[in-house]
């Protein structure tokens, strides 16, 4: 038995998805899309100020520094390009500025990036993985290790919540009165880190340290002697008992502040 839509059911539907569409459209982008008839202008007006200063705001909170180098002019016409063009990919407002990390990327590829500084996107990432790595959900707890084990002959653990970074820019120095053409000739190396109180400290690294970072997350199967062995011989240093005793000496500290969490277990 075939029950029959009601004959105006659909068509409103499709009315009102249609309004709320091209409402949507002219609040992202009022100076190209009209709005809906039967909208006064007051209440456009309302929506409009009220949708972008929102998300405006929430944005300008996540990344301070870009907010004060680019001034209130720059600054806005930047976000409201975020706000016209990109297409998030999921509405929670905590994701917000990982959206806008997207948008830069996507801007980088056109023509709208081509005035952009070269450092602009390694500096919002800056800005922005503080805040990721405080709403992330990684935790120590659960993990398999032993907190007192011997890093040398065992197989030393990254804390999940130690973050290795590399930029080609210095971004904790970029600012409004430090903003370089051309970038140093090493990477900038750092690492943050969540502390036990929540709170996300930063730490630069040398060379050797990140990537001995690097090679505990990538190579697990290895022994801590092992890993500075083949760090050793990376760095030209093969054979060096000076270089494995300063390694087991990096390995101690990192374990003492906690990027370390021990030995695994599993």
């Amino acid at each position: 038995m075939t029950v029959a839509t009601p004959p105006d059911e659909m068509p409103t539907e499709r009315t009102l998805a249609a309004q709320q569409d091209a409402l949507a459209a002219h609040i992202r982008d009022p100076e190209r899309v009209p709005p809906p008839p039967g909208i006064e202008e007051r209440r456009l007006r309302i929506y409009r100020e009220l949708f972008f200063n929102n998300v405006e705001s929430m944005l300008a909170g996540n990344f301070p520094v870009l907010r004060r180098i680019y001034g209130d002019d720059g600054w806005r016409a930047l976000i409201r390009g975020f706000y016209r063009d990109h297409g998030s990919q999921t509405p929670m407002f905590t994701e917000l500025a990982r959206e806008f990390l997207r948008y830069l990327d996507a801007r980088a590829e056109d023509d709208r990036g081509r005035d952009d500084p070269p450092w602009l996107r390694e500096l919002a990432h800056y800005e922005w993985v503080e805040m990721a790595l405080q709403l992330s959900d990684a935790r120590n707890d659960g993990i398999p290790h032993d907190a007192d084990g011997d890093l040398l002959a065992g197989r030393p653990l990254v804390s999940p919540l130690a973050w290795p970074l590399a930029y080609t820019w210095p971004v904790h120095r970029i600012g409004p009165d430090h903003r370089r053409a051309t970038p140093p000739d090493t990477p900038t190396l750092l690492m943050l880190r969540r502390e036990t109180d929540g709170t996300v400290s930063f730490h630069a690294l040398t060379p050797l340290a990140f990537r001995l970072l690097q090679r505990l997350d990538e190579t697990t199967d290895l022994s801590g002697r092992q890993q500075l062995e083949a760090l050793a011989a990376e760095a030209g240093a093969a054979g060096s008992e000076t270089f494995l005793a300063e390694g087991a000496a990096m390995l101690a500290r990192m374990r003492s502040e906690g990027t370390l969490l021990g030995t695994r277990q599993d």
